[in-house]
């Protein structure tokens, strides 16, 4: 068993990194340091992330994908989390998220009793969906807030727009002009997959 860490952060502010002590912690406690981490400044909303790419891409059967909250792996649609549950299951892969207890087991699974798996996996099933769910909810929620805002500023003349970063995106259609793949691009560039797109169009 290996424990593979994915940490998630929305924007280039934030650090990714922030929950990874916290992880390294959990990880110790129960007896299974972390082998890998892959770490990423990306929205949850999409399940196009290079770095959540390459954790599928390097897993084996009988992994764990170990995250802080559920939200930190996905704040998508439903068919969308649909999609990413049933390549992790088809990866063999386990989910473990600190809030939420009933994966920790995961850590200590043993062979022999096919039942309680059964049973525990249906239930862990159940409670990531909700979480999951929980986590897209709150999402849409704040994009609407942040809608109703920038409505509201509109209609006061107070909306300017959010400012781009012109040296990343300079740095962005150079890595295009070299030929590098959106994903590596993005990679790279420490922006995410779209902003690559968004760059690509414009310079079309």
């Amino acid at each position: 068993m290996l424990i593979r860490a994915y940490l998630r952060a929305s924007t280039q502010e934030q650090d990714a990194h922030r929950a990874a002590e916290a992880l390294e912690r959990f990880a110790q406690e129960h007896g299974h340091p972390i082998a890998a981490r892959y770490a990423e400044n990306a929205s949850g909303a999409h399940a196009d992330r290079p770095e959540l790419r390459r954790l599928l891409e390097d897993a084996l059967p009988g992994d764990v994908l170990l995250v802080e909250g559920v939200d930190r792996l996905s704040r998508m649609s439903a068919p969308d989390w649909k999609r990413l549950r049933s390549e992790i299951d088809a990866k063999g892969l386990r989910l473990v998220s600190l809030d939420l207890p009933s994966s920790h087991q995961a850590l200590h699974a043993r062979a022999g009793d096919e039942f309680a798996a059964r049973v525990l996996d249906s239930v862990n099933n159940m409670m990531l969906d909700m979480l999951a769910a929980m986590a897209r909810k709150d999402y849409e929620d704040r994009r609407r807030r942040q809608a109703e805002g920038i409505a509201k500023a509109r209609l006061a003349g107070k909306y300017q727009g959010k400012p781009r970063n012109q040296e990343k995106r300079r740095h962005v259609a150079e890595l295009l002009a070299a030929d590098f793949s959106i994903r590596k691009a993005a990679a790279i560039a420490g922006v995410s997959p779209s902003t690559v797109q968004s760059v690509k169009r414009e310079g079309a």
